[in-house]
């Protein structure tokens, strides 16, 4: 597999902590410690457009189209519900005691979670709180759904995964000790059977759901921390980001090493790579501390 960078986003005055779909396929967005959220055309990526500057540092953003907003979760736990077409309509809703370090969007509901423990649902239409659960006593680092299952997976800074049923957010399972230290990351497979961690300890854990959950693959995949992980939209492949300021790709068959991107090979990140988001056409892109946003393709060997 070759890897190449096709281009690298520049504008942003701090370390970027977020990625998410935009009002297309071919658009994504960008938010991180400057407060801004701004939008790429991945068929013209020169010239970032700027949707929303607000006070304090981004750490988890979300899109929901059907509903006008750009969900953007604060360090100090608010959640701005951001109307790039209507700015008026705006508002920043004080809501997490702590940081918001995840947000995502389910038919008509809105999720977060925060660093103090909680758990929120949201209405997606009038940006309202509809019901909150403690689930930790320390911070809610990530969360993901699987639609097969209809399930929330949530990692926590107690080194736990909590598996909630969206519907009902009954918690279905615990997965304790998950990890050595706080579970940053976590991801499903496309298909439904696996569920992927990263953890603090660098370690990528592989849960097989239709087993138990039981651990059929743990490695020490990077060096520290990962940060996240994100599967190619054909499911064919998934991806790491790490602390170590490389994005490592796998293959989804065997969860087998296929490529490592580093600084000095292809011209990689220089510092933490915090987000991962693939796009159309095998592209991926990754956003790090040292304020870019590097846009890949990849290619088979033959």
């Amino acid at each position: 597999m070759t890897a190449r960078l096709f281009h690298t986003c520049t504008g942003h005055n701090a370390a970027l902590y977020a990625l998410a779909q935009g009002a297309n396929a071919n658009q994504l967005l960008s938010a991180g410690g400057d407060g801004w959220i701004v939008a790429w055309d991945l068929d013209n990526p020169d010239q970032g457009k700027l949707l929303a500057s607000v006070e304090t540092q981004v750490f988890a953003l979300a899109n929901a189209p059907n509903f006008g907003w750009i969900a953007a979760g604060n360090m100090n736990g608010g959640v701005h519900w951001i109307d790039p077409v209507n700015p008026e309509n705006t508002r920043n809703i004080q809501h997490h005691k702590k940081g918001v370090y995840g947000i995502l969007f389910l038919e008509n509901f809105g999720f977060s979670i925060g660093g103090d423990g909680m758990l929120t649902r949201w209405d997606a239409e009038k940006a309202q709180t509809l019901e909150s659960f403690h689930l930790s006593a320390k911070a809610l680092r990530c969360l993901d759904y699987s639609p097969i299952r209809r399930e929330l997976a949530i990692g926590s800074s107690d080194n736990q995964i909590y598996l909630l049923d969206a519907d009902t957010l009954a918690l279905r399972q615990t997965l304790p000790a998950a990890h050595q230290n706080s579970v940053f990351s976590i991801c499903y497979s496309p298909d439904g059977r696996y569920l992927l961690s990263g953890g603090r300890d660098a370690l990528l854990n592989v849960w097989d759901i239709e087993n138990d959950l039981s651990l059929v693959s743990a490695q020490a995949a990077h060096l520290y921390t990962i940060n996240h992980i994100a599967f190619s939209p054909n499911g064919a492949l998934f991806a790491t980001a790490s602390r170590d300021r490389t994005v490592k790709i796998w293959d989804a068959n065997n969860f087998q090493l296929k490529k490592v991107i580093d600084t000095v090979r292809h011209i990689g990140h220089i510092n933490s790579v915090n987000r991962l988001l693939w796009a159309p056409e095998s592209t991926l892109a990754s956003a790090s501390d040292d304020r870019t946003l590097k846009l890949w393709k990849f290619e088979n060997e033959d």
